[in-house]
């Protein structure tokens, strides 16, 4: 007993430092060392307070050691052969195993919209989902800020993927490895992608950072993860998504524009042609 306690504290622990490590960086890099560079990507034009961001680091450490419990529990399951986990890549193939990552990604995306619905019912909202979004302007730490029982919830997808698809043993690590870099990067705040994207014939499809994170922001509406597929089959997109992220684009350039223009070298009437001397002090 003892044994297995150590190790979920080491396997949850381990989870922990990985994913304080990557959502640090990326916080860093955003709203730290390059926020003067890079703040005109910024959604929702606000910097979060400081009990925003220690409730999201506070509840993301119950959330991973949540996790942990799960995870040891499907890693001794495979090692009774009891999921779908495999060894030799060969036994089905290299295209079978990087198929088998695009049908974890459906899956995951199918389950995670109906089981986010399931937490937007009014009944349930308030004591599973409401800490989530208490975080109306998010931040990559709010990517794994769940109330225990939706962290228990979203991990499910662990157990689903490994007991009823094929997959090679390394598959479920890069699963959980992409699945969470997608997480951070549509809970950053930053939207990063083109004009064009959310109408585009084909990466429509997808959604892009302002999909999210204009449902923390008016919460009853775009509850896909990966996928635009279940949001448009069901109608449950914002009406005004692709304007809004034509909106968010459009101001996001203008302020990039007058950026440059803040740092650009003015030159002196007065002065000569090839002399040149900075706008800003």
């Amino acid at each position: 007993m003892i044994e297995t306690l150590w190790k979920w504290v080491w396997v949850s622990s381990g989870m922990l430092a990985e994913y304080l490590a990557f959502t640090s960086l990326v916080f860093l890099m955003l709203y730290v060392w390059r926020k003067k560079n890079i703040w005109y990507a910024k959604i929702q034009q606000r910097y979060p307070d400081n009990k925003q961001l220690k409730r999201e680091i506070k509840y993301s450490v119950y959330s991973l050691f949540i996790s942990g419990v799960v995870i040891l529990l499907v890693s001794w399951a495979n090692k009774h052969h009891w999921t779908q986990a495999y060894k030799p890549i060969d036994k089905y193939g290299w295209g079978y195993y990087v198929l088998s990552f695009f049908i974890m990604m459906i899956v995951h995306d199918t389950y995670f919209y109906w089981t986010h619905r399931l937490m937007h019912w009014k009944k349930i909202f308030k004591y599973v989902h409401l800490t989530h979004h208490l975080s109306t302007n998010p931040t990559p730490f709010s990517a794994q800020a769940f109330h225990p029982v939706e962290g228990l919830l979203q991990v499910g997808i662990i157990p689903v993927v490994a007991f009823t698809i094929p997959h090679h043993v390394s598959m479920i690590t890069i699963f959980i490895s992409y699945s969470t870099i997608l997480n951070v990067m549509g809970h950053c705040g930053f939207e990063f992608f083109p004009k064009t994207f959310a109408r585009h014939k084909i990466f429509k499809w997808h959604n892009a950072a302002t999909h999210h994170n204009m449902h923390h922001k008016h919460f009853n509406n775009n509850f896909g993860l990966y996928f635009n597929f279940w949001d448009r089959v069901m109608k449950t997109n914002h009406p005004n998504y692709e304007a809004y992220h034509e909106k968010v684009v459009d101001e996001r350039e203008q302020r990039k524009l007058t950026l440059k223009s803040a740092v650009l070298p003015t030159r002196k009437i007065e002065e000569p042609a090839e002399e040149y001397t900075d706008a800003v002090g």
